[in-house]
């Protein structure tokens, strides 16, 4: 039997950052995200064998090992083992041996949620595979889990939530772990303006999250005034931004998409830089109404609000730069499964 799925990427549209910890614990985080056609992908394979083969194209690894016991936490394909792992540990042994390939559309460090997606999506494998009784909640959390406290990855909580739901979402992050889910009902004309208004470009380095959020995180544990109220108007800019967008506001949308920019820049050092800041001075001349780097910042990819008659002519002009645009849509659903049953044609 063949086992696979596949968990979709996300845009932070406001909020981002609000979500983190010790945050989100203190002030309560709200976070407005929506999902794109770019995807997480696993596969899993039963085999004969007494072995559990990894082969990880997002990590750059390929490796085997004995069933039975827990892999080691080495620095390769880490969050595959993390997640088996976890369940061995919650829900006992899997059923055989097997190989599990997992890739993603997007590279790391894009912001686009690449990581905790891949979590999502691994862990909706072994639940199809293994009938787990998890919802979208419990997926979300206990890749949240497995994340940020099993592998000790730093992070917030809206990439889980994301990948797990699906779709335009409204999130909540309360104290105590409490998440609650949103989903917003986004009318076809206004997804359809906002596709033909966003353009994505990818500044040509991808970067590691990790040490902007610890600042961020900083930051907040030791009261820096100005920090805070940064993330205090992130935060509102979600409430703001779910309004605009359900109302089809788009010169609203583009406002507080520029003005989140700004309060970003202030929760911590290594948010913008050089090339960052090309991108956008580059893209503002040609047309660019305003815009912001989509996950913690230093790199990845950066999303612009252009009217639609001028995004090619912004298109353009990236091109002189180092990276590249990419198209995309919004998409309904999250993580999903399925399972194939060999036949003839369908060989391991």
């Amino acid at each position: 039997m063949i086992i696979r799925s596949k968990a979709p990427l996300r845009l932070g549209l406001a909020g981002g950052g609000s979500d983190v910890s010790p945050y989100s614990d203190i002030y309560g985080g709200l976070v407005l995200n929506a999902t794109i056609n770019l995807y997480a992908y696993c596969t899993i394979e039963e085999t004969a064998g007494q072995q559990i083969c990894i082969k990880a194209y997002d990590a750059s690894a390929e490796l085997c090992f004995p069933l039975g016991g827990s892999l080691p936490l080495d620095g390769r394909a880490e969050l595959v083992k993390g997640v088996y792992n976890r369940v061995k540990k919650d829900f006992g042994p899997v059923p055989c041996g097997f190989r599990i390939t997992t890739w993603n559309d997007a590279p790391a460090g894009s912001g686009l949620g690449t990581s905790s997606t891949m979590v999502v999506c691994i862990l909706k494998a072994f639940v199809e595979w293994m009938s787990l009784p998890l919802g979208d909640y419990e997926i979300a959390r206990l890749a949240y889990e497995i994340e940020r406290k099993d592998l000790g990855l730093s992070g917030g909580k809206q990439d889980q939530y994301a990948a797990a739901f699906g779709g335009f979402n409204f999130i909540e992050f309360l104290p105590d772990d409490r998440v609650i889910v949103n989903p917003l009902k986004v009318k076809r004309w206004i997804t359809d303006e906002l596709e033909s208004s966003l353009l994505l470009y990818f500044t040509g380095k991808s970067r590691s999250s990790a040490a902007i959020i610890d600042r961020q995180r900083q930051n907040t544990s030791s009261g820096n005034a100005e920090a805070i109220e940064a993330m205090h108007k992130i935060r509102q800019s979600a409430v703001d931004m779910k309004a605009a967008v359900l109302k089809g506001d788009m010169a609203e949308f583009a406002r507080i998409l520029g003005s989140s920019w700004e309060n970003k820049k202030k929760m911590a050092d290594g948010i913008t830089n050089e090339n960052i800041q090309r991108a956008f001075d580059v893209a503002m001349a040609a047309g660019a109404t305003a815009g912001k780097v989509s996950g913690a910042g230093g790199g990845g990819f950066i999303m612009f609000f252009v009217t639609p008659v001028l995004k090619k002519q912004v298109e353009d002009a990236l091109k002189a730069l180092d990276g590249f645009v990419l198209p995309f849509l919004f998409t309904d659903g999250g993580a999903h499964g399925w399972k194939i049953f060999e036949t003839d044609t369908v060989k391991k």
